[in-house]
């Protein structure tokens, strides 16, 4: 039994049940049982992996394409190079070794993380350690300024609500407690003035999700940019709209039932991007990429080639699996996606569609 279940157990016995956002909210940030607040979860001895744990090309190439948007808005200095949900520090650490020849470019960076796990804070500082680096719980108190900002698999770990076709309406989907375990059930049917545009392109009993809170870091992201200056790099798996249940659990790098055991296992869902674009105005949008195309347009196979050159046995056998991994459409290729948010006058940046 997760040392989470009993308190989730009297909790929706004393209040009833709850919806699937309180349900991630508390596994994932509760002070003594949350999952992000207790370990390390990433790697071989976690429950996932991200790109940027992956291979250092990932970080190489992000970087460098900040440096450019930076470069395209006439190098301002001083500016903010963010991250929101910085994992490690693996993917800032590529960042900043791949800028570190750019001219001025550290010079004006003021380095910031956005992140609320103290686990994950000791290792984000561990891999930065030279660098001046100053931490948020919030994207809000991040000062004002020209802004470049990097997400990567950061929006997918929001609380979710859940909601499920009924007629011209909705019934969200919540869980409850029956011989002490969690079981799904729904709420009553109601109208929801935030969906009303879903009822156009759904059907009886179809589930559509709602990220309410990355729609305010959306909005703010998009204000900053669009105020100061600067660029958001978004990486996640999802699409343009959501539609159908992507909630998950991984545990052990495999997938589990999400109810099974709360506080334990990684909670996420697909991310829609298009709600995030509109939220974002008046910055501009680029199209979702699929993240192996935005990656070949920057040149991930000429560097994989170079690096490739240095290698041989196990490394060259590891290094070419991992430019599948992030690049082919069987792999992270198709399902992540990647999206920028610049002020509506700057130049396109590279590798995205308009």
């Amino acid at each position: 039994m997760s040392a989470l279940l009993p308190a989730l157990v009297a909790r929706i016995a004393r209040t009833g049940p709850i919806s699937v956002a309180e349900f991630m909210t508390d596994c994932l940030l509760h002070p003594r049982h949350g999952y992000y607040t207790t370990r390390d979860p990433l790697g071989a001895a976690g429950d996932f992996t991200t790109a940027p744990e992956i291979s250092q090309m990932f970080g190489e190439l992000l970087g460098l394409w900040l440096a450019q948007v930076w470069m395209d808005q006439g190098a301002p200095a001083p500016f903010l190079l963010a991250e929101l949900g910085p994992g490690r520090g693996t993917l800032m650490a590529d960042i900043l070794r791949a800028t570190r020849s750019v001219p001025g470019f550290h010079d004006a960076a003021r380095l910031h993380l956005v992140e609320v796990s103290p686990a994950l804070r000791a290792r984000q500082a561990e891999a930065l350690a030279g660098h001046d680096v100053t931490f948020h719980d919030h994207l809000a108190a991040l000062p004002e300024g020209p802004l470049f900002l990097v997400a990567n698999e950061f929006f997918d770990a929001l609380p979710i609500r859940q909601f499920q076709r009924a007629g011209a309406g909705w019934r969200e989907r919540m869980i409850g407690v029956e011989d002490d375990r969690l079981i799904w059930g729904l709420g009553a049917e109601m109208q929801f003035d935030l969906l009303a545009d879903r009822l156009a392109d759904t059907t009886e009993g179809q589930i559509v999700e709602l990220n309410a809170p990355a729609l305010p870091l959306a909005e703010d992201l998009g204000r900053r940019i669009a105020a100061h200056g600067g660029a958001a790099l978004i990486v996640d798996y999802g699409d343009a709209v959501s539609i159908g249940d992507t909630f998950q659990a991984l545990r052990d790098h495999a997938p589990v039932d999400p109810l099974s055991c709360p506080g334990e296992a990684d909670l996420t869902a697909h991310v829609a991007f298009a709600p995030l674009a509109a939220a974002a105005r008046p910055a501009r949008a680029s199209q979702p990429t699929a993240q192996g195309v935005f990656l070949e347009r920057l040149g991930i196979t000429a560097r994989a080639q170079a690096l490739a050159a240095r290698l041989e046995g196990a490394a060259l056998t590891s290094h070419v699996a991992a430019h599948r991994r992030l690049t082919h459409p069987q792999e992270m290729g198709t399902l992540f996606k990647v999206m920028s948010l610049t002020p509506p006058d700057a130049p396109l940046p590279p590798g995205l569609d308009p």
